[in-house]
């Protein structure tokens, strides 16, 4: 997958989320609602202890469509593929595919949701979608900061439906974020988005499929 981006119409085919408590659930039922011909590649952190030892890529792609690889070492970042972060380590995205890192922990954790969307921006640039789900703490926020930076796009879930509404929540207070989503509302966002529909498209269909929903349950900035 080349960083380059040509021509007008932008395909959002980088998708980068982190979770952290709730987010098992919250995942798995995020992936079963993404189509298996997603034209997007995505990589996912989700906080979990070093101890903590389960095969997370069989947990959370049960249901899913599309298959999972918990990685745990240097490989391409290939379109109809989840790629989730090993236990202790960070995972980035590089010029060519993925990377596990050992590097210092972020906000206490490794891996941390921060050093995915940092090396996402700088890689691929506005071609990126960022999502933040549940979660405490303010990991994640500053690189929704980041993504938004080089005119990717920044999602979060509402924080009245996340199980732990922090992370939401503060991305929200730091950080001009372009949606606030429903989960069900997010897989749409994010096959719209992959399929080359705009972020303000995306909204007014939103708009006129739910008209009486809450301002807060969809929302650009």
């Amino acid at each position: 997958m080349s960083p380059a981006v040509t021509g007008p119409l932008i395909k959002h085919d980088v998708i980068v989320i982190g979770a952290s408590a709730g987010g098992v659930e919250t995942l798995i039922s995020l992936f079963k609602s993404l189509p298996h011909d997603l034209p997007a590649a995505i990589a996912v952190v989700l906080h979990r202890h070093p101890l903590f030892n389960i095969h997370l890529a069989n947990v959370l792609g049960r249901r899913a469509a599309l298959p999972l690889v918990e990685v745990q070492e240097d490989g391409p970042f290939q379109q109809g593929t989840i790629y989730i972060a090993p236990s202790d380590a960070h995972l980035l995205l590089t010029q060519t595919g993925v990377k596990p890192d050992r590097g210092p922990k972020e906000h206490f954790t490794r891996p941390a949701v921060d050093p995915l969307f940092r090396t996402a921006a700088e890689v691929f640039g506005q071609r990126v979608v960022g999502v933040l789900l549940t979660g405490g703490g303010d990991d994640g926020t500053r690189g929704l900061i980041d993504i938004k930076a080089v005119d990717g796009i920044s999602i979060v879930q509402n924080p009245d439906e996340a199980r732990t509404p922090s992370m939401p929540r503060n991305a929200l207070l730091y950080d001009h974020v372009d949606l606030v989503l429903s989960l069900r509302d997010i897989a749409s966002a994010l096959v719209a988005l992959a399929h080359g529909t705009s972020i303000r498209r995306f909204a007014q269909l939103q708009k006129r499929a739910a008209p009486h929903v809450s301002e807060r349950s969809t929302m650009l900035r």
